[in-house]
């Protein structure tokens, strides 16, 4: 008898074999490992997908790296002078002479000076070859102010020159001081991002979960802080500074400065992460057992946007560099014989002298990386650790 068509699109196919209770699809290594790991080690994974960001990393932790070490990696010593070649233009590396290889080497220069500009003019010779050292004996420095030392990674050769970015207007080497400012430009941003984040969590973390006055209170105050100008306000509160502090008393007074200022942002985005956190099951739950605003605030409400306070911190840091390049780029920062790239640019205010010299602004270049390797981390960073991207 044959079965119509209805009857076949009922019928149900059904495992012969009997139901095994215990039986269960086995994961791969690689499933195992992805659901038992832990949220930052998700993060960190979708990090490394984002390959702007990722990269950004690499060279941020080079260059915080190089803070231990620029004494090492600087040509010369930071206040080394070579009053013989003053504003010298950059020197080419260059690898063959006459058609043979000889390894890193600079041409030596003649001196003379342009009599209607009377400018300095500095003429590669040919037949002065002056090879560079490397792991080599060069300029004395104490190492963090602990012992003395003259070990560098790259030294000029014996009684020639190493000028690969120039010197300035008192003949110092402008790479070597380009090094020895990266310690206090990128120090900076991390000791002011300390004070700014410190206030932002503490005001924004009271406002967000106490609301009610103490809300309304911590609301006014940010915005009497963010509708006064920025850059007029910083040159205000660095201006007050006593030029009688000595350059480590400066240094703190700007970071504290910067820090004072910029704590605003990071204050609202905590209070607004409190307010909707803090009527959550699981906080409710610690309010009932005794557990103290603090507590809960610290070890139940913080954690759970943890990862947005880090891309926070990482788009912050850059605005504390910038701010502390503007003032020392206006003379009202920090002042020789601090060394910073703001105290570099300050030499590059004169139109007349970037256009003779103008390799004499060439400290915004580091200060350019850094920016947009901050901005590109904390863009990788958010998207990492938003759940809702794969």
């Amino acid at each position: 008898m044959r079965r119509n068509n209805n009857d076949k699109r009922n019928e149900h196919f059904v495992d012969a074999a009997p139901f095994n209770p215990w039986d269960r699809e086995e994961l791969t290594p690689e499933q195992e490992k992805y659901f038992l790991a832990s949220q930052w080690q998700l993060i960190w994974w979708r990090l490394k997908r984002h390959r702007l960001a990722y990269v950004s990393l690499i060279i941020l932790v080079l260059m915080y790296a190089s803070v231990f070490i620029v004494e090492i990696l600087a040509p010369y010593a930071q206040e080394t002078r070579n009053s013989e070649y003053i504003h010298h233009q950059p020197q080419a590396i260059h690898l063959f002479h006459d058609g043979s290889f000889v390894g890193p080497f600079t041409y030596g220069t003649d001196f003379s000076i342009n009599m209607e500009t009377l400018k300095p003019i500095y003429t590669p010779s040919d037949s002065r070859v002056e090879k560079i050292r490397f792991f080599c004996s060069g300029d004395p420095y104490e190492f963090w102010g602990l012992f003395e030392a003259d070990f560098h990674v790259m030294c000029p050769a014996e009684d020639g020159t190493l000028f690969l970015l120039g010197t300035d207007r008192l003949g110092r080497d402008m790479l070597s001081r380009m090094i020895y400012g990266a310690r206090v430009s990128l120090t900076i941003g991390l000791v002011g991002i300390v004070v700014s984040f410190t206030l932002g969590i503490l005001i924004g973390g009271a406002a967000g979960y106490y609301g009610g006055w103490v809300d309304a209170s911590a609301q006014r105050l940010i915005e009497v802080i963010r509708s006064m100008p920025e850059i007029p306000l910083w040159m205000a509160l660095s201006a007050a500074l006593p030029v009688t502090w000595s350059p480590i008393l400066i240094y703190f007074g700007i970071t504290i400065i910067l820090g004072l200022i910029d704590w605003t942002g990071l204050a609202r985005a905590v209070r607004s992460k409190l307010l909707s956190l803090r009527e959550e099951d699981y906080a409710l739950a610690a309010r009932l057992m005794g557990a103290k605003p603090k507590r809960i605030i610290a070890r139940h409400l913080l954690p759970n946007f943890a990862s947005h306070l880090i891309a926070s911190v990482t788009l912050s840091v850059p605005n504390m560099i910038l701010g502390e390049t503007a003032l020392s780029f206006l003379g009202l920062g920090l002042r020789a014989p601090v060394t910073s790239w703001g105290v570099l640019l300050n030499e590059a205010q004169n139109i007349n002298a970037v256009a003779v010299y103008p390799w004499l602004m060439l400290p915004v270049v580091p200060v350019v990386i850094v920016v947009l390797a901050f901005n590109f981390l904390g863009d990788g960073l958010r998207d990492a650790a938003d759940p809702y991207k794969n």
